[in-house]
């Protein structure tokens, strides 16, 4: 079975490795929950022997109601992904075994040089080992960065236009090679470039050698050397560093101890069917069983318990109390399917300090947003996106959401954490989904693909109307504002609604504005930045002749956050450049005569890539 090809740095530079599964594996790399195996006895030798999931495209069958996956079955649904994952950890082992399997003359200078191909076994693992050519290998160009930095910025659109091929490693999202940098450097000053190993210097050192003339020159000189093992180590896929998140959070030994003694079913409350539920009641009994306490403090627990969105009443309609109420966990709401950052089971880990999560949202998407976009934003490769370690580690911040203290955050800090998810949302929904043509198509997109957040569902509409424009509803809206009670949207809608926020959402289209990030504390002046290029950009055309005013369509769907007519175009001058003010003001100042006509335009829906 081949499990895929991993790149990774050894002695005679890069080499690629494709690792094939025999049918024997290292016991090191199993425990007690990892992949079923089953002992057989050959004439003494014993084997492990792999039993195989079912094929993907198969019917899964579903337990009965009221019981739970065990745990054999839930190992059978990881297999790929928890086989992967040993690929992924034994790359740096392999690497060092093919080094010392050289040295001791296992693979031979001979065997290199007659065929770029080598084929050798590892504790029961086949692995290929193909040489890249001197050329592969030689002159690369490699800068370290961060995340909306100016400096770094010029240097990435330096390289593009010129055609070279670099590695960036941005600091922000790689926080462990800022050591190796300020060791190579001195300094943990941004953009620092390399050329091989030799370090070159800065965006200043750069501009110098472009302004000398003797760019071509040197760079040539520099990259006809054979990179060796010295140059910084291209970013790995798959690795995260040690210690990156907190422990485990203090309650789940009480959620443990829940999941499998609750009797979890289906019940009748208030004329309707509540499915995978249980009382308050019987939390608290399980509880004073479990610990030999009183019953105060079980009650205490299932606060707590509530409190950090392990378990929710399925109405909303209290945090938790000891009787005939029902609660869920969260992972049995009825809207946990539709959540892309949910992977099977709530993330057990203890909820990190909600403005850090921010700013690592941040961060995390300006550098993807930089790598893989066009320098003004406009196009975004989304294919690359998909495949990048930047968007893995995203993915992983994307779980830990999941039960985030959003009451945390002040006005601003809101704003621009719903500014920056929304955006980031519709990156992992082209992704994940992609979007089709059509106005059902269109509505599934923005309303169906959903994260938890807090202890709750977000779909794209419900980020867009009931937290951005604080429940405002829209004239062409599908669904009603607050449409689920109990939830803890309306505490966190702004009361005070700025219509800039429309120029700062990304739809993933041609027709919206382009896709950006936002910080706290400059998210008013960056709004108004945003609403300036989105006008610059076409978002209006005035022509003078027929007193025609040509504006977006959004306008026109958010018609109630905006003023109307001539109202509306004095707003807008704020925001226009001078040529387009000037007409404007021609327009609307010949002592308030003369119709304007107001005309919407077109919108393309066709994606930004």
């Amino acid at each position: 079975m081949k499990f895929g090809k991993v790149d990774f740095l050894g002695n005679k530079g890069f080499k690629s490795c494709t690792a094939i599964s025999s049918d024997i594996f290292d016991c090191s790399h199993s425990d007690s929950n990892s992949i079923p195996m089953k002992e057989t006895s050959n004439n003494g030798q014993y084997s492990l022997e792999k039993t195989l999931p079912p094929h993907p495209h198969l019917p899964k069958l579903e337990p009965p109601r009221g019981t739970r996956v065990s745990s054999e079955e839930a190992t059978h649904q990881s297999f790929t992904v928890d086989m992967m994952k040993l690929i992924r950890q034994s790359r740096n082992a392999i690497s060092k075994r093919i080094s010392i399997l050289h040295e001791n003359g296992a693979v031979s200078k001979k065997d290199l040089d007659e065929s770029d191909v080598s084929e050798f076994e590892i504790s029961g693992v086949k692995v290929l080992v193909k040489l890249k050519s001197e050329e592969e290998i030689r002159g690369r160009i490699t800068f370290f960065s961060r995340s909306n930095c100016r400096d770094s910025t010029a240097v990435r659109s330096f390289l593009r236009e010129r055609g070279f091929d670099f590695s960036e490693i941005n600091i922000d999202v790689y926080a462990h090679r800022e050591r190796e940098l300020v060791e190579r450097t001195g300094s943990s000053q941004v953009p620092q470039i390399f050329f091989n190993e030799k370090h070159f210097g800065g965006l200043m050192a750069l501009n110098w050698l472009r302004n000398s003339g003797e760019f071509d020159r040197r760079i040539k000189e520099l990259l006809a050397e054979k990179c060796c093992g010295d140059a910084p180590a291209p970013v790995m896929y798959g690795f995260d560093e040690e210690g990156e998140g907190g422990g485990v959070d203090e309650m789940m030994s009480f959620v443990r101890v829940l999941r499998q003694k609750l009797p979890i079913k289906d019940r009748l409350m208030k004329m309707k069917i509540v499915k995978n539920c249980f009382s308050g009641a019987e939390v608290v009994e399980i509880l004073i069983h479990h610990l030999d306490c009183g019953r105060k403090q079980a009650v205490e627990i299932g606060k707590k318990l509530a409190k950090k969105h392990f378990i929710h009443h399925v109405f909303g309609e209290n945090d938790f109390e000891d009787g005939t109420h029902y609660y869920r966990l969260l992972e049995h709401e009825p809207f946990i399917s539709n959540c892309y950052n949910f992977r099977g089971s709530t993330n057990d880990m203890e909820p990190q300090d909600a403005v850090m999560v921010g700013q690592k949202l941040f961060k995390i998407m300006t550098a993807i947003l930089e790598s893989y976009s066009s320098d003004d934003h406009s196009r975004v490769d989304y294919m690359r996106i998909s495949q990048s370690e930047e968007f893995r580690r995203y993915l992983n911040l994307a779980q830990d959401l999941q039960r985030l203290n959003l009451l945390e955050l002040s006005t601003n800090e809101k704003l621009a954490f719903f500014l920056n998810l929304y955006n980031a949302m519709v990156i992992h929904a082209l992704i994940r989904i992609g979007r089709s043509d059509g106005m059902i198509a269109r509505r599934s997109f923005f309303t169906d693909f959903q994260y938890v957040v807090g202890g709750y569902s977000y779909s794209l509409n419900s980020i867009r109307n009931n937290i951005i424009r604080g429940g405002h509803r829209q004239s062409y809206a599908f669904i009603k504002p607050f449409m689920r009670g109990g939830n803890t949207h309306h505490k966190l809608g702004h009361s005070k609604f700025n219509p800039l926020v429309h120029f700062g959402l990304c739809d993933g289209t041609k027709s919206s504005p382009v896709v950006r990030f936002f910080t706290p504390q400059g998210v008013e002046a960056e709004l108004k930045q945003a609403a300036r290029e989105f006008f610059r950009n076409g978002g209006i055309d005035v022509v003078l002749d027929k007193r025609v005013v040509h504006l977006s369509r959004i306008i026109k769907w958010y018609k109630e956050d905006f003023s109307e007519g001539k109202k509306l175009l004095k707003w807008i001058m704020s925001y226009v450049d001078a040529n387009k003010a000037g007409l404007l003001t021609h327009l609307l100042g010949e002592d308030g005569g003369g119709s304007v006509h107001i005309v919407y335009q077109d919108y393309d829906w066709s994606i930004n890539s």
